[in-house]
């Protein structure tokens, strides 16, 4: 099968950037034919001055990128098209075009950027849903992106107008959520339930289970928001040192949390900075449990299918798609969100009872095995574009729904993955 990806990298490289290398790398190696069509948000520092009125301009309709895709297009003539990101220097014009060639389109909503400006739905330490029940104007008003009116004003302007040219409901055939708690958000917001699948992220290669003596709790992932740092080191405090923490990543926060460590004089949590993949696995790998206490809604965090892959449970937020991945006392543990004490008592439990937690791990394991492997991450996305190139373009999808309802179509494991 002939491919294209279409992605849009960022200049902080982060999950989006790495399901991108990782599905190519993985369709590729199947013997796929794929190509990529890429533009990389590094280019809008050339943008100063005056020329910021013309950023904004290519970010709501991109001319020369449509063009380039266009001819691409015409010369290789893909069976389909997989978009990934289009923020912000590709812009959603390609749809038009990939409409215009009659090649059929799949997007995955890495993110919740289509009804948010901010993509997180979250703002002023708390989750915000203000866009999905008003407008996307409501983000303008609060400075959703980088907290700044004035850079949301741009974000707010492209997604209106691509809303009402209804720029995504008629030129996407299928839309892939990485968990259903994500696809509620994305039908509540509008998108055409019957066109959007759930396949999660992957991890691959597989880490393999990590070592029987589990002897720290460690927490993985960037220091910002600040506020589920605060609510991680508010529980470490009342568990008084009893339990030892590795906290591994960093940020322009590290500074203020290691600080904030200090003044709760937590000497049981060590901070690792930043550390390279292989030894960011292995550090999960050893863990008693992984803790992820993210107080807004996590599209599909990859460290939780890491953990699973290295037989470790997860403590986790008992919100959006967190609690949809983790099975309460099947693969890890749930606490109220932003609640220190009850992160606490979880913890607590955790570290005084190993042989449950480990029992825990194997159940982790056996989720990772049947769900977030690179094999059975290719089986689905290969019959979402085998679907979606057998039906043709859009204008030939009325009535042919892309979540059927019978047990007889491959399909229905992506509806049902999370259920």
């Amino acid at each position: 099968m002939k491919i294209l990806l279409v992605h849009n990298t960022y200049q902080q490289p982060g999950g989006e950037d790495r399901v991108f290398e990782q599905e190519r790398h993985m369709l590729e190696q199947a013997g796929n034919h794929v190509l990529a069509f890429t533009r990389s948000n590094f280019a809008a520092e050339q943008y100063g001055g005056f020329k910021r009125v013309q950023l904004v301009r290519n970010m709501i309709w991109a001319s020369e990128p449509r063009a380039e895709l266009e001819r691409l297009l015409a010369r290789e003539k893909p069976d389909v098209v997989h978009v990934h990101n289009t923020f912000m220097m590709i812009s959603p014009s390609i749809y038009s075009a990939c409409k215009e060639a009659g090649v059929p389109v799949v997007q995955t909503l890495h993110n919740f950027r289509l009804l948010c400006p901010g993509a997180s739905f979250f703002r002023d330490g708390h989750v915000c849903e203000e866009c999905l029940r008003h407008t996307v104007w409501r983000g303008v008003q609060h400075g959703c992106y980088r907290g700044s009116r004035a850079a949301t004003a741009p974000i707010a302007l492209m997604l209106d107008f691509h809303h009402r040219r209804k720029t995504w409901t008629s030129a996407v055939s299928c839309f892939i959520a990485l968990s259903q708690f994500a696809r509620s958000r994305f039908v509540a917001g509008g998108l055409p339930a019957e066109r959007i699948l759930v396949k999660p992220n992957f991890v691959d290669p597989d880490p393999g289970p990590g070592p029987r003596e589990r002897n720290y709790a460690v927490f993985v992932g960037r220091f910002a928001p600040i506020e589920r740092m605060r609510t991680l080191l508010a529980a470490w405090e009342r568990l008084q040192n009893r339990v030892p923490l590795l906290i591994v990543g960093g940020g322009p926060e590290r500074a203020e949390v290691e600080a904030e460590a200090q003044r709760r004089h937590l000497t049981s949590v060590q901070f690792t900075g930043v550390l390279p993949s292989s030894q960011t696995i292995a550090t999960i790998q050893a863990a008693r449990f992984l803790i992820l206490p993210s107080e807004w809604y996590e599209n599909f965090p990859v460290t939780i299918a890491e953990a699973f892959a290295c037989e470790t449970p997860v403590i986790c937020s008992a919100l959006g798609s967190m609690k949809e991945i983790v099975t309460d006392q099947v693969t890890g543990l749930h606490f109220r969100t932003a609640d220190p004490v009850d992160l606490a008592e979880k913890a607590a439990f955790a570290w005084g009872n190993p042989v449950g937690m480990s029992e825990m791990g194997a159940a982790a394991r056996r989720e990772y095995l049947a769900r977030y492997t690179a094999a059975q991450n290719y089986s689905q996305l290969l019959n979402i574009y085998e679907r979606v190139a057998a039906l043709g373009p859009l204008t030939d999808l009325a009535g042919e729904s892309m979540a059927p309802a019978t047990p007889r179509s491959p399909l229905v494991q992506l509806q049902g993955i999370h259920a």
